[in-house]
């Protein structure tokens, strides 16, 4: 039994070097981009992005924040768009799962063939743009960064096939009972599906902290601008010829130029990450229980 417990701690300490060696390239990149974001212009330019930089400045964060209103109003915008995206994203998305899932359900199957065909075919971006404005009148609406990213053909299949792993006869027992559709669903259901909920809902907040294609499209109001959008004009506002012809004089070569492009990646990717730790216990078995039941 000792040699055996000696044997199994030796294999553990094997696979965690042999895990952190293939981590270690992951990792990298990312601690690049913190430190050359703190690099100063001069230095990234002749002897390009180090991991360990000669000297520190902080003239790419105070660039991008010489206006603190207006990058927190767009952190606001985008929390807000993640929060209420991806609630309403995981309501509706588990309820479709959960009702494509009921066998009593009649046309389950042409809904499911209906919902598969979106991920093969779609309209474009023209028709997609007539309806959101034309027809929902939601140009410089902040439902247009909502709406596009509730529904998710991908994910629905994911979580009925994991409902699938849920015994029937717990919708049984809940029937014989007087339990309703609903009360199933939100009492039953939704309980025992918590690891499936969390990976979709990391996908979801992926999504809605990231965006800027529909924000380019639809939003015009600057007070509406999500933390990308916004922290992609302001990369846009480093270009010499945009400086000069806004009349701002300035030394080319004190202009971070290249540092505020990893000051960015910092600034919009620091926030979603603390978020991982929290869902990743559901991650896996989410991910891989959904993708193998039938």
């Amino acid at each position: 039994m000792k040699k055996n417990k000696i044997d199994d701690n030796i294999l553990k300490i094997v696979c965690y070097v042999i895990v952190g060696l293939f981590a270690l390239p992951c990792l990298f990149p990312f601690v690049v981009m913190i430190t050359s974001s703190f690099m100063p212009e001069r230095e990234i330019i002749t002897e390009g992005y180090k991991l360990f930089p000669k000297t520190l400045t902080l003239s790419a964060y105070q660039f991008l924040l010489r206006n603190p209103k207006k990058i927190i109003n767009a952190y606001k915008v985008t929390i807000f768009n993640t929060a209420f995206g991806t609630a309403f994203a995981l309501f509706f998305m588990s309820m479709a799962g959960y009702v494509l899932n009921r066998k009593d359900f009649k046309y389950r199957n042409f809904f499911s063939f209906f919902i598969y065909f979106t991920t093969l075919f779609s309209g474009g971006l023209i028709p997609s743009y007539i309806l959101m404005v034309k027809h929902l009148h939601l140009k410089d609406s902040i439902l247009a960064m909502i709406l596009p990213g509730i529904m998710s053909a991908w994910s629905i299949f994911l979580m009925r096939n994991f409902m699938k792993s849920i015994p029937d006869s717990l919708y049984e027992s809940a029937t014989i009972d007087g339990a309703g559709d609903f009360h199933i669903y939100w009492k039953i259901f939704i309980p025992l599906a918590i690891p499936s909920l969390a990976t979709i809902g990391l996908f979801s907040a992926l999504g809605y902290w990231n965006e800027w294609y529909h924000a380019m499209l639809y939003i015009d109001s600057p007070g509406k601008f999500p933390l990308q959008y916004f922290l992609q004009k302001m990369v846009n506002q480093t270009n010499i010829s945009t400086l000069i012809s806004q009349g701002i004089v300035i030394n080319v070569e004190d202009l971070p130029t290249q540092s505020i492009k990893m000051a960015v990646a910092v600034l919009a990717t620091g926030p979603i990450i603390l978020l991982y730790p929290f869902v990743q216990r559901y991650f896996v078995s989410g991910l891989t229980v959904g993708a193998v039941k039938g």
